[in-house]
């Protein structure tokens, strides 16, 4: 039955040399990943490092507020600006503007730092870009 598949794949359209070594190197790996495939995973890594050095400007959000200048001028030491967010409630992580997380806050070796709780799915991203 092989014989009678590579008669028809020779009678409907010729192949290059290349394409039938990649059939019979898939056909005699038993399933395994063929060149080819294994060259575009490699070539997708290669990609992906390329991203993975670009930085990103990340902004954990607090809460926020709407002021007229006369309250901006009169702010000084000791000065409390009321925000929106009530206390306890979930922090909004931003990553170049756009919400990816939220979160709680924490104290991490002196520092402030952020527990997420929530990280926005992949489709709410992509609808806050349009």
């Amino acid at each position: 039955m092989a014989e009678d598949s590579a008669v028809k794949k020779d009678e409907t359209a010729p192949e290059t040399e290349a394409q039938n070594q990649n059939v019979e190197g898939a056909e005699s790996s038993g399933g395994d990943v063929s060149s080819g495939e294994k060259k575009a995973e490699s070539s997708e890594g290669r990609n992906l490092d390329l991203i993975l050095d670009i930085p990103l400007k990340v902004t954990v959000e607090l809460g926020r507020t709407k002021m007229v200048v006369s309250e901006l001028l009169n702010l000084g030491q000791g000065s409390v600006i009321e925000l929106s967010k009530l206390a306890g409630e979930p922090m909004e992580v931003l990553v170049n503007d756009k919400l990816v997380a939220r979160g709680e806050a924490v104290v991490v070796n002196e520092k402030f730092g952020v527990r997420l709780t929530d990280i926005i799915s992949p489709t709410e991203r992509v609808e806050q870009l349009k």
